[in-house]
């Protein structure tokens, strides 16, 4: 993949599937979802948004769950200590940035259990940032502020930083004074356990 033009600002994505999805009992990356895996859901979803690059960091289940990437145009991160925790894949997503400079202005965390997420949430996060300027663009559902959510260029050192069982939620509130909200109920829905896919699948076929 070659680097974006080093005078064009860009924002970037990092999608998190490292993950051994120990509750759900399976991948829950390979579940299947509207006619095709729920990652490659989420990453069409990133490609078809406003940003480059994007970055998927793999960890548990990596061979077989790269197979289902290898015809899109990001760049898969191995993760080899995914099982420390998120943190860890935070900072390899980061890490794989390094070689794009300073064209990466900002980049979007994305995980890829949350099945609502659109490429419009992505753009809304983005659209908001350069409105505002605001280091921090956060999706607000269920009291909280969470991810997806926009981290300006100068985070990226403290992102880097987590511990290996942190997210970025504790970036989020560490700078909550400068850090602007969007919207955004169902992203309160995540899928970590066969119940909650039961539910989830029970209501999108009502729906």
């Amino acid at each position: 993949m070659q680097n974006p033009s080093q005078n064009q600002a860009t924002i970037a994505i990092i999608i998190l599937a490292a993950g051994q999805s120990s509750r759900m009992g399976t991948p829950k990356q390979l579940l299947p979802y509207q006619g095709k895996t729920l990652l490659r859901h989420v990453t069409e979803i990133a490609i078809a948004s406003v940003c480059h690059p994007i970055i998927v960091v793999l960890g548990a289940y990596y061979k077989e769950i790269s197979n289902e990437l290898k015809s899109l145009p990001v760049q898969i991160v191995e993760n080899t200590e995914w099982v420390t925790g998120m943190g860890s894949s935070i900072r390899c997503g980061i890490q794989a940035l390094i070689p794009f400079g300073n064209s990466v202005e900002a980049v979007v965390i994305l995980v890829c259990d949350q099945p609502f997420v659109s490429s419009q949430t992505i753009n809304q996060l983005v659209d908001a940032y350069n409105s505002t300027q605001q280091p921090i663009v956060a999706s607000a559902y269920e009291d909280t502020l969470g991810v997806p959510a926009l981290f300006q260029r100068k985070l990226f050192p403290e992102l880097s930083r987590l511990n290996d069982t942190e997210g970025a939620k504790n970036v989020i509130k560490c700078h909550k004074q400068s850090t602007l909200s969007i919207d955004f109920p169902r992203g309160a829905i995540d899928l970590d356990t066969p119940d909650d896919l039961q539910k989830f699948s029970a209501k999108t076929t009502q729906t």
